[in-house]
């Protein structure tokens, strides 16, 4: 099993969404709203006291825990749909999973998934 984490620009949500949709065997894909910069896009405010030092840009993760043979098919889908071809279209990452339990049934493994 593996887990896809993708950081997305907010208005490339619904095109990746649907194109994720199209995929057998994707059972499912969590959504959180994010701020966050990468090189070069912050902006320091030194003569500020604040906690808040940074402008953070808005985005939007996916996260997806899926079969391993679909990873490169699901990351593939996510480049497609959320470039823009501009900077900060974000980025994808992959890891490996090591285990998975559904709370409600006990079941592990790939069928927690």
């Amino acid at each position: 099993m593996k887990e896809i984490k993708a950081y997305i620009k907010r208005h490339k949500l619904s095109s990746v969404t649907l194109a994720l949709q199209k995929i057998e065997g994707l059972t499912g894909v969590s959504v959180s709203e994010v701020r966050g910069f990468g090189r070069g896009r912050a902006r320091n405010v030194p003569d500020k006291v604040t906690e808040d030092l940074v402008d953070f840009i808005p985005q939007v993760k996916l996260e997806i825990i899926c079969r391993d043979e679909l990873v490169e098919t699901i990351v593939s889908t996510i480049e497609q749909a959320a470039r823009t071809s501009l900077r900060g279209d974000g980025k994808i990452y992959v890891s490996p999973v090591e285990a998975a339990i559904r709370i409600s049934t006990g079941e592990r493994g790939i069928k927690a998934v």
